[in-house]
């Protein structure tokens, strides 16, 4: 076994169906007392009703996709008006990502609530979106103090949503297998992280209200945020970062090229390749990851998702100018290779 470091990251998880029913109690836990709640409008309702018994500053409600630095802004402005002493962020990945650009800058505790299957509410990565570019980065005071699981607030959650957001999560599970800094608990977390939502996927494309299956799914999600919440990512997530400063929408973008990106890293890390494999019970990962895609009903191109041929070349030189660690050269003509099968949504070989 070789030499490694591992760093567990403070935090407390709460899960389990009706778990939201705690709320109140962790954010007195905080000794917070002026909550000011985060969603995108369309989970207003929902912010409304899971808030109910709290002494709440007020709501912002505007969180959009990519984080974009003039709403950040927005949120931020508003915290501090109010004098919130709390962020709780009820939602997916953008909005647990705005209650991290709000801790950024003032270190506000954040509380989440993730209803999706993104897994940022398990890590100090942050990002926000301005001129067309998205900076990302790592800092330890925008993880959430505090993670409530709820699946039964995921029963109404579309299954295209869940479909994109679970293949989203299985991507974190992934990378974190051939991650340069990995480490052996990371690796069974991601193993397993991979195997439930593989196993949960496919059900609720059938029966979106099965609570086992959301349950499982869940589960998965939040191992999934946990294996990369120490690990470095490579060359999946930095086109799907690119990618984001395109405008196409984040977790439909991370499914698309998952497979296209597990299939140039296959030779360069075959360790990776036979767990994934394994936690999905196909022979070839790559073809596995896409086969499973096709069965839960993905869009399968970046040209369905809104990505011109034309951008493709300059996304490659993005990526390879300044790319993650990977267990393969990032080098412009295979990455360009890369857009373009995952741009015409080419089965992996």
């Amino acid at each position: 076994m070789d030499k490694f470091t591992y760093v567990a990251m403070p935090m407390r998880v709460v899960f389990g169906a009706n778990s939201i029913g705690q709320l109140a109690a962790e954010v007195e836990r905080l000794g917070a007392r002026r909550s000011l709640l985060i969603s995108t409008p369309g989970r207003a309702s929902m912010v409304r009703e899971v808030s109910r018994g709290l002494q709440v500053a007020g709501v912002f409600d505007q969180a959009v996709m990519h984080t974009p630095i003039a709403q950040v802004e927005a949120a931020r402005a508003m915290a501090k008006s109010l004098k919130a002493d709390c962020c709780i962020a009820v939602g997916g990945g953008s909005t647990i990502g705005f209650g991290k650009a709000i801790a950024l800058s003032s270190a506000l505790p954040v509380l989440a609530v993730p209803t999706t299957y993104s897994g940022s509410e398990m890590t100090t990565i942050w990002g926000v979106s301005e001129g067309g570019a998205k900076k990302t980065g790592r800092d330890a005071k925008v993880l959430p103090k505090c993670v409530i699981y709820d699946p039964l607030l995921t029963l109404d959650l579309p299954v295209s949503t869940s479909s994109a957001s679970g293949m989203n999560a299985i991507a974190h599970c992934c990378e974190a297998l051939y991650a340069h800094d990995g480490n052996p608990l990371v690796s069974l977390v991601a193993e397993e992280g991979i195997r439930a939502l593989g196993v949960a996927l496919p059900v609720i494309a059938q029966a979106p209200r099965d609570l086992e299956a959301r349950t499982s799914a869940l589960y998965g999600s939040w191992l999934a945020g946990l294996s990369i919440s120490t690990t470095g990512n490579a060359i999946h997530h930095k086109l799907c970062h690119v990618l984001g400063g395109f405008g196409l929408p984040h977790a439909e973008t991370h499914s698309i090229v998952l497979p296209h990106a597990m299939a140039y890293n296959a030779a360069a890390a075959p360790e990776a390749m036979r767990r994934i494999g394994r936690a999905l019970g196909a022979a070839h990962a790559p073809i596995g990851l896409w086969e499973l895609e096709q069965r839960l009903g993905l869009p399968m191109r970046l040209a369905d998702i809104g990505m011109k041929e034309a951008d493709l070349e300059r996304a490659a030189r993005i990526a390879v100018q300044a790319p993650y660690p990977n267990p393969r050269p990032v080098e412009f003509v295979a990455v360009l290779e890369l857009l373009h099968n995952a741009y015409e949504g080419k089965k992996p070989t």
